[in-house]
């Protein structure tokens, strides 16, 4: 096996024979995102693009959970980009796993949280650990989801279980994650690994004509419908960080006060 990445890195990218494998490596954060990370993992992503001989990647986090999403302490560090080009960057980025070749297995174990979890939803397949536990907390934070996830939850669940799920930042568990749809698989933990090898290796040996071929059929199905909705995410988020009701939400916390929303 040999890998691209120095150990000293948080997002590492090995390759082992056929199969590259993306890991998520800030376990003392369970494996929060921030900035360095992000442009890590875009770089890796525009790398797999590049590598037709790959046959199948597996992403996975290092630690107790896949990723809780966004560093928190790491939030407004950027200050030289505004909130919008920040956001065009992140979509920029993150849709380049719809241009590798090879499919992409998500293995989640813990927590998939916020921005995390939605990226893990723009895979091909999931394979979740027991006991792992899904969340969308953005709009505690009064924002809303920004990365695809939303437009592949409605598709997997239906608009009243997104809905649900959205709206009041509840967990969703690995049974529940299992029975829309949402992980394909449920497997002890310390199986998940294996597991996650075991499906990259079984389509890595099938033809790769037939791979494509089938991956892109089933891409097409989805695909273009997660793209326009990025494209409103991105309109909506931007009109939000602007808005009357976020800075009051800021103003209130930071006061330690109830806010008081105008719904502008």
């Amino acid at each position: 096996m040999t890998a691209s990445s120095s150990p000293s890195e948080k997002v590492l990218l090995e390759y082992d024979g056929p199969v590259a494998i993306i890991s998520n490596n800030n376990p003392d954060k369970r494996n929060a995102f921030d900035d360095a990370m992000d442009l890590r993992l875009f770089e890796i992503l525009a790398e797999l693009s590049e590598r037709p001989d790959i046959r199948a990647v597996i992403w996975r986090g290092t630690g107790h959970s896949f990723s809780t999403g966004r560093d928190v302490s790491a939030i407004g560090a950027t200050v030289d980009v505004s909130h919008h080009e920040l956001m065009r960057r992140g979509h920029r980025g993150i849709q380049k796993l719809f241009e590798i070749d090879a499919p992409i297995i998500a293995a989640l174990q813990g927590w998939s949280i916020g921005g995390s979890f939605q990226r893990a939803l723009l895979c091909d397949i999931r394979v979740a650990a027991e006991g792992a536990r899904f969340m969308l907390p953005e709009l505690t934070h009064g924002v809303i989801p920004d990365t695809g996830g939303v437009g592949v939850l409605y598709e997997m669940c239906g608009h009243g279980v997104v809905s649900d799920l959205v709206l009041t930042g509840r967990a969703m568990s690995a049974s529940e994650a299992l029975a829309h749809g949402v992980v394909s698989r449920v497997v002890a933990a310390d199986q998940l690994d294996a597991t996650a090898r075991e499906i990259a290796d079984n389509i890595a040996a099938k033809p790769r004509v037939s791979v494509n071929m089938a991956r892109r059929i089933i891409r097409n199905l989805y695909e273009p419908q997660i793209r326009s909705s990025m494209s409103d995410e991105l309109i909506g988020q931007t009109f939000i960080n602007k808005s009357s009701d976020y800075a009051e939400l800021r103003a209130a916390r930071a006061e330690d006060r109830t806010p008081i929303y105008t719904g502008s």
